[in-house]
């Protein structure tokens, strides 16, 4: 029986970016680098453009996985920030599951490195507490394809949704009308198209 359609509300989603650190990111195989880079902070800057929630967390940071990528402190220098000192599934981790909690959200963002195991293991803890867990795929990385689309599987089979971080930000903001230039403007940042598109439009408008 198939789940009936659960709407990302933007009062009742946080946002968890899980172990996006400097060395994970070299193990990224199964997207561009540069793409990946891009869609990791899209979905930072929407998190921040829709004034959600957003728990950062690393692994094993003194080891071989490295410190967390620069630009997501730099967008988030006042969230709660867990450097986990060794715990594989983020959410064996007290402090991290404390934080979530803390936000009093129900539905979960999350996106990670590497897909079947930084991403995986929490999507599936957290579904198992009945939270509703939204995976951004396309900000989560992993070795090659056979693995993420395994761990996909997994998680879809389990209740999570997957999603694109462009997905995400439109299921959020509901109606264009909301905002057209700062959705565009996000738009415009992380996808050169549609940058194209909405320099069109504000050309358009402004000739009126």
């Amino acid at each position: 029986m198939n789940k009936p359609y659960v709407r990302l509300n933007k009062a009742d989603a946080a946002v968890l970016l899980v172990d996006h650190q400097t060395g994970l990111l070299s193990l990224v195989r199964d997207i561009d680098p540069d793409r990946f880079k891009n869609n990791v902070l899209a979905l930072a800057d929407l998190a921040k453009y829709f004034a959600l929630p957003t728990i950062l967390t690393t692994s094993f940071e003194q080891g071989p996985n490295g410190p967390l990528v620069p630009e997501l402190k730099e967008i988030f220098p006042k969230a709660p920030f867990i450097a986990r000192p060794g715990q594989i599934n983020a959410w064996d981790n007290e402090d991290f599951v404390q934080a979530i909690k803390a936000t009093g959200k129900k539905q979960l963002i999350i996106a990670g490195v590497v897909t079947e195991v930084c991403v995986a293991f929490p999507t599936l803890s957290a579904l198992a507490e009945g939270f509703d867990v939204f995976v951004v795929t396309d900000a989560s990385g992993t070795f090659n394809e056979l693995t993420r689309d395994s761990a996909w599987r997994r998680m879809e089979a389990a209740g999570a949704q997957l999603m694109t971080w462009f997905g995400v930000a439109c299921e959020l903001h509901r109606d264009w009308r909301n905002d057209i230039e700062g959705l565009g403007q996000l738009f415009s940042n992380h996808i050169p198209d549609y940058r194209n598109l909405i320099n069109s439009y504000m050309t358009l408008t402004a000739n009126k």
